[in-house]
């Protein structure tokens, strides 16, 4: 099993929370957090490139993972060129070049950066269905070894939203609907101009796809996450917060601001 933490300073961490199998470390601010979540992915694929001619990464688009993924690819000699990269989600109906869609931000902020040895991208194009699944067949090649991930305000992991997670689902990667509060992030996270503009339907990995990866590291900044990660952390294990989920995984990292701290 990848090794998930201990790449960081003890003076760094202002609070360390168990809930379930996972953990959760809260951090003096954004920029320390970033850094050490990018120290812990780093430390992990260099793990993972020891055993293995290639491995698999799944990451997530979002502008709470922009300092994270900066970071990393700022950290030299990793084994980029192993790497088979994937993404989590994507919109339907936007045109391929929109600069929202998931697969064009993760190029900038990633994809270009860096030399992967492999990087499929979910397609802009196609019926959703059969966007499905291929992308699950190419998921299912081999087993995902690190996914980098972040939580919603409404709780949800990838594009599993309240009304549509399924901890049982039998796909691993389907259509969604967006709900209202999902839509609303995009437009508050500067991505939109308006909810209108917001795409209704999206391709999401599944929470069971999530799940099987070795290790899983979530990156959770601002005030704004704060009620999400206090029913994660503390409130039941309901699809109520898809994010609950994530204590029943026994090699998954949470790392947080201040800001976004639920003890606070």
């Amino acid at each position: 099993m990848i090794e998930s933490i201990k790449t960081f300073e003890p003076a760094d961490v202002v609070r360390r929370i168990t809930f379930g199998k996972a953990d959760a470390l809260v951090f003096k601010s954004r920029s320390i957090m970033a850094v050490a979540a990018a120290n812990a992915i780093a430390s992990a694929m260099r793990h993972a490139a020891s055993s293995k001619p290639t491995f698999r990464m799944v990451f997530a688009a979002a502008p709470s993972q922009s300092e994270v993924l900066n970071a990393l690819t700022a950290i030299s000699n990793l084994p980029w060129d192993q790497v088979v990269a994937f993404h989590m989600d994507d919109y339907l109906g936007l045109p391929a070049a929109a600069p929202q869609r998931f697969a064009n931000w993760l190029e900038g902020h990633l994809f270009s950066k860096v030399p992967f040895a492999e990087v499929h991208r979910i397609p802009a194009f196609g019926a959703p269905d059969e966007i499905c699944q291929t992308y699950a067949d190419k998921l299912a090649e081999a087993p995902i070894d690190i996914i980098c991930l972040g939580i919603g305000v409404n709780g949800h992991i990838a594009f599993n939203d309240p009304p549509v997670a399924d901890f049982d689902d039998p796909l691993s990667v389907k259509v969604v609907e967006l709900d209202a509060i999902c839509r609303q992030q995009q437009v508050d996270d500067d991505c939109f101009a308006s909810i209108n503009a917001v795409p209704v339907r999206a391709v999401t990995l599944t929470i069971p796809q999530l799940l099987d990866a070795d290790a899983l590291f979530c990156t959770v900044p601002g005030a704004h996450k704060r009620a999400a990660l206090k029913a994660a952390v503390a409130g039941p294990l309901s699809t109520d917060c898809p994010a609950s989920i994530l204590r029943t995984h026994t090699n998954c990292t949470l790392f947080l601001d201040t800001e976004a701290d639920p003890n606070d």
